[in-house]
């Protein structure tokens, strides 16, 4: 209860009733199995729980601030499936948690995850580079780090930029902040600064900060990082109550203290259940006597004057307690039917399973260990989320080190234009399901841009970290809200780069074969304009972009089942506003490329047609030719299809996503198409399609270009 980003008061403390939340439930589960204790509240009237039962470490994962007498605590949020991992880590290393060191725990839990974003510095520039102040802290229990906010610089184009800010410290307030810059602009002990503004909106905070021409964005953001409250110094303090006694404890303290706590709940919860079960048992066991011999219970029943006389001579005569013969005499007269004398047989049966179970669960410490795991993995699976927080591992002096620390991601857009990027070095996961599937996916880091190119030839650029974290694509922002592109652009490649890049190329295809090279120095940074790449003719389009090292081979893929392969320095290098050469001659005005890509002996070429025949040949199979020529067969179409659709390049262990034109995804291996020979007609239908569905394009999975290593040949197929 801190307020918001904007400056709003906390809730007064009249406000008594909130609505929980799925996972607050998870705080509360098991409290009425006698698993803690409880005490009266302040004036008697109640009682309440001394300690919750926490299915997950709520201390560690929502984080904790306070302030006593001679004492504070300040404990930073961390994300719930790091926790849980950690701790599931614990439970099932042999020899227990002795036999872990904080740097294994800390490859689970990289350090906090404040729900602003924003970069945590693992250190600072006033101790050495090789003292690591997040680990440090967290193997005394206290520390400071350093938390910084994300930004990126955008072009403008005539000498102008600005600073673009979409993650603020945790607990930093947005108007304070404007008002600081502000103060400090017009008490000129900040220059540079032309115009502050706030744009967040529903997609997320931008605060905009525009400079002066030819001001220099990385010393106005050095002095913005040093002044204001873009970069804040973070104490973590983890004092808490351990056996009602305050004690400061590490990370593995705090994830050893509430295992005991969770083991101790089990434990409670186990002997609980366990002799509910025992008493449940008895009963049924009662009933079951009665009802084996029923004439005389009935009997004992209609000659006893009072329903105290009968209990008595039930106990006495059928050899009953007391609650078994209480519970005789208050069964219904249904339960007499012979199904439901053969449900409380079954009940009794399933008791008996369950009371040896929970015997056995609370005479070994291994099956406990294994239970906790289980639960702790269900809490993650159920409730956790990406990490907002990156964990820089540089220094953090605000004033030479401005780049983001770089962290793999899986960059997406889907067919309705919808961008995202993964928090892991895991593509999304795909299902035939999905309305909007991806178009693209592409591996890149956050310290890269990410350039998109549309049919026309036109690119916009954006940085990686801008785009929104979700392991959903379509859950991502719009394109048209995060980039120059136009909303009815048709895009045709995302490639991630470093700006900075001086030795890579970009080869870009276009529909009619022609190819054009250029350099990837030659290309802006992030700009809030789109720009030309490209000069194409009438009735021409770009078709794809490919990210080169300047030593790669080209393959160029024709809807006619034509193919040639040419060496990428074959096209010289020009600049952003030449045209294209040939790559390709085409045969026929309806014969278009429908696929570029890089290739290497020991791949393969996988292609498939538009009624879903999919197959792939052996690069080895393509010679190397001069580029412009007519190129070579692929496959020979087969009697039914009209062209080849879609063609790419692989290992057959890489994975796939063929689009149909209702935009249905169809996730598959490229070493599951037939091998052949080049020339040669397929005749195995690899893509079931539905009535007047045809296959619209191919979606490989685009790795980081590697460099060039000899390849041994694979075998014929």
């Amino acid at each position: 209860n801190f307020g918001s980003v904007d400056g709003d008061s906390a809730a007064a403390m009249r406000y008594t009733e909130a609505r929980m939340t799925a996972i607050g439930q998870s705080l509360l589960v098991d409290l009425e199995r006698d698993t803690v204790d409880f005490r009266e509240n302040f004036d008697g009237s109640l009682t309440e729980p001394v300690v919750l039962p926490s299915a997950f470490p709520n201390l560690l994962v929502n984080g904790a601030s306070g302030i006593a007498v001679g004492m504070s605590t300040s404990i930073p949020p961390h994300n719930l499936g790091e926790v849980c991992d950690a701790l599931i880590h614990m439970l099932e290393k042999e020899g227990g948690a002795d036999n872990i060191s904080l740097t294994d725990l800390m490859r689970f839990i990289k350090g906090p995850d404040f729900p602003t974003g924003g970069i945590v510095f693992r250190h600072s520039d006033n101790v050495r580079e090789d003292d690591d102040i997040l680990m440090a802290a967290y193997a005394t229990g206290r520390g400071k780090i350093v938390v910084r906010a994300r930004v990126h610089v955008e072009e403008m184009g005539h000498g102008k930029s600005r600073i673009i800010v979409s993650e603020l410290p945790y607990q930093t307030n947005k108007s304070t902040l404007t008002e600081r810059i502000a103060a400090l602009v017009r008490n000129g002990r900040l220059e540079g600064l032309a115009d502050l503004r706030d744009e967040s909106d529903r997609q997320g905070l931008r605060l905009v900060i525009e400079l002066q021409r030819n001001a220099d964005a990385r010393a106005v953001l050095a002095e913005l990082y040093r002044v204001t409250p873009l970069q804040e110094t973070f104490s973590i303090i983890m004092l808490a109550l351990v056996d009602d006694e305050p004690r400061v404890l590490s990370l593995k303290q705090a994830l050893t203290v509430y295992l005991q706590h969770r083991q101790e709940i089990v434990r409670r919860r186990s002997e609980h259940e366990l002799a509910q079960a025992r008493n449940r048992a008895h009963v049924l066991e009662g009933l079951l006597r009665a009802l084996d011999m029923l004439d005389e219970t009935l009997k004992i029943i209609r000659s006893s004057r009072t329903a105290e006389s009968a209990r008595n001579n039930l106990c006495r005569k059928l050899k009953i307690t007391e609650i078994q013969a209480r519970a005789i005499l208050d069964m219904q007269l249904r339960q007499l039917a012979a199904l439901e004398r053969r449900k409380l047989r079954e009940e009794h049966g399933e008791l008996l399973k369950r009371i040896e179970w929970l015997q056995g669960l609370l005479g070994s410490e291994h099956k406990m260990r294994a239970l906790i795991a289980d639960e702790l993995r269900e809490v993650r699976d159920t409730y956790q989320d990406p990490r907002r927080t990156l964990i820089g591992a540089g220094q953090a002096n605000g004033k030479e080190d401005l780049e983001l620390p770089a962290s793999v991601t899986w960059l997406s857009m889907t067919v309705g234009k919808s961008l995202a990027r993964s928090h892991e070095d895991r593509p999304p996961k795909v299902s035939a399901s999905d309305r909007d599937p991806p178009r693209f996916l592409v591996q890149g880091n956050t310290t890269q841009v990410l350039y998109v190119f549309s049919a026309t030839g036109l690119c916009a650029s954006l940085p990686v970290q801008q785009l929104p974290a979700s392991e959903d694509p379509a859950a991502g922002a719009p394109l048209r809200s995060l980039c120059a592109m136009g909303e009815d652009a048709e895009i045709v490649a995302l490639v991630a780069l470093n700006p900075a890049d001086e030795a890579g190329s970009l080869l870009l295809a276009t529909a009619a074969g022609l190819v054009k090279r250029i350099r990837i120095r030659d290309l802006p940074g992030v700009t809030a304009d789109a720009f030309s790449v490209i000069k194409l003719a009438s009735k021409d389009s770009l078709l794809q972009v490919l990210s080169t090292d300047g030593a790669q081979e080209v393959l160029l893929a024709s809807s006619g089942s034509r193919a040639i392969r040419f060496d990428e320095n074959d096209v010289r290098h020009t600049g952003l506003a030449a045209g294209a050469v040939f790559g390709m001659r085409l045969f026929e005005s309806k014969e278009r490329v429908i696929g570029a890509m890089l290739v290497r002996n020991g791949q393969y070429v996988w292609s498939i047609t538009d009624d879903g025949l999919a197959q792939c040949v052996l690069a080895d199979e393509f010679p190397t030719q001069g580029r412009g020529g007519k190129g070579v067969w692929l496959t020979r179409l087969p009697q039914g299809s009209r062209e080849l659709a879609a063609a790419t390049a692989g290992r057959q262990q890489d994975n796939l996503l063929v689009l149909t034109n209702r935009n249905k995804a169809r996730y598959m291996r490229l070493g599951l198409a037939p091998r052949l020979r080049r020339g040669q007609a397929g005749s195995d239908y690899i893509l079931s399609l539905r009535a007047r569905e045809r296959v619209a394009a191919v979606v490989p999975y685009q790795r980081e270009v590697m460099p060039v290593r000899p390849v041994a040949q694979a075998p014929d197929p």
